[in-house]
């Protein structure tokens, strides 16, 4: 693999041309080793922001970043696999019903998950709110986990993908995270090197997603399913409305509430209906397309598998959730129907509460968090609540109220957008 340095393949890229096979080998080996420094993988995820690369490079650029740690083999287990990947949003608390809730139609969900950055919450950070609950596990008892319960929600061990974890930071820290090429093949050398048998991609657009752009989450989309079908897992992606926060919460231990809620057959309509669309599309990648998820949410099966799944990583399903110590209230400043709720002020606001950070290394506040007591096209009183903030830190309030300031509005009710959450599916 030798006969190529940084300067080299910096440069071919930086003039616009296609890397070869072996340099992108190279150089992805190389800065997994130390060999390539942070400062040239820098200009290089420039020079690959501004002129692009084609899919032949991506595929290749996935395939080295898969190669530089190990891969999971789940072919032992008794049930097929099936797994999901949100590009994040705001109160997108999904992945919590929906990984009991198709282990309750027979298939087995390892979901690794990862920690909130920004205004988008963290997975794990709010399963964390949970009494005992970690997120740690062997392999070893992931798959005794998934044999035994179906559904797993933790931490990806450092042995996956870590030229990924790598080259995330650094791209973090360099402006190079809206890169196409580095999302796609950073999403997609995880899940694959992860070895789940159907993948499902829930690609986010508007205001409170990462990708503001139908045309740009599109590219996102078909770039990534290309890269699952190319490595033989069964991958579709639904693009999925992002301009107002799903559910009526954003947080943490208050999103865990509103899941339970779900998995007890309740819950706000719009986190079922997204939570059965994705269901439905994971057990369809499966070859169990003959459950209907639905009937698993109404007979109590989905609940019990999330009892057990929270119960193996030693949480109590039963213990109380925390709490947090202030609230404030925003009431409506006058009546009619909110016809607008900008889910990136929502997500800007729960940030600023102590319910997200700033840095990887940041606290999180269980408690933390917005609650809003009404959606777009619903009817708002003048003087009643609004949004709840909720944080252990009155001084946070100020900062939080600031970034809800324009974030809704109060119109008449043919104002109000009927907009599908659904908006296309790729694959």
């Amino acid at each position: 693999m030798s006969g190529h340095d940084a300067v080299e393949v910096i440069s071919a890229k930086r003039d616009g041309g296609v890397l070869s096979d072996s340099q992108i080998d190279w150089v992805v080996d190389a800065y997994t080793r130390g060999d390539v420094a942070d400062e040239q993988m820098s200009a290089l995820a420039m020079a690959i922001l501004l002129n692009g690369m084609e899919q032949p490079e991506i595929a290749r650029w996935t395939r080295a970043m898969i190669a530089s740690g190990e891969r999971m083999d789940f072919s032992s287990l008794s049930r097929p696999t099936a797994d999901k990947h949100s590009t994040g949003g705001v109160g997108d608390k999904i992945t919590l019903p929906l990984a009991p809730l198709v282990a309750a139609c027979g298939v087995a969900v390892p979901q690794l998950s990862g920690r909130g950055l920004g205004h988008t919450g963290g997975t794990l950070d709010k399963l964390e709110s949970i009494r005992g609950w970690r997120a740690a596990l062997s392999n070893e008892e992931m798959m005794s986990q998934l044999e035994s319960v179906g559904a797993v929600i933790c931490a990806a061990g450092d042995g996956l993908a870590p030229a990924d974890k790598k080259l995330y930071a650094l791209r973090d820290v360099t402006g190079t995270v809206e890169a196409i090429p580095l999302i796609a093949s950073s999403i997609m050398s995880k899940k694959i090197a992860e070895g789940t048998g159907a993948l499902v991609l829930d690609v986010k657009v508007g205001t409170g997603a990462f990708m503001k752009d139908v045309d740009r989450a599109r590219e996102l989309a078909e770039t990534m399913v290309a890269l699952g079908t190319d490595a033989g897992v069964h991958t579709v992606a639904l693009l999925t409305d992002m301009s107002t926060p799903l559910g009526y919460t954003a947080g943490n231990a208050i999103e865990v509430a509103e899941s339970v809620r779900v998995l007890e057959g309740g819950g706000p309509d719009d986190v079922v209906e997204l939570t059965l669309a994705l269901a439905r599309e994971m057990l369809a990648g499966a070859g169990r397309d003959d459950v209907d998820p639905a009937d698993k949410l109404a007979d109590g099966s989905a609940m019990d598998a999330w009892r057990a799944m929270i119960s193996a990583q030693d949480g109590d399903p039963d213990a109380p959730l925390p709490e947090a110590k202030e609230a404030h209230v925003v009431s409506a400043p006058r009546s009619g129907v909110l016809t607008r709720l900008d889910a990136m002020a929502v997500g800007l606001a729960a940030w600023r509460l102590g319910a997200g950070r700033a840095r990887k290394e940041d606290p999180v506040q269980a408690g933390a968090g917005v609650v809003w007591h009404a959606r777009p096209g619903d009817p708002v009183r003048e003087g009643e609540p609004l949004l709840t903030l909720l944080t252990d830190e009155p001084a946070r309030f100020e900062r939080a109220l600031a970034s809800l300031e324009g974030g809704y509005d109060i119109g008449e009710a043919d104002e109000a957008p009927d907009s599908p959450l659904v908006i296309d599916r790729i694959g």
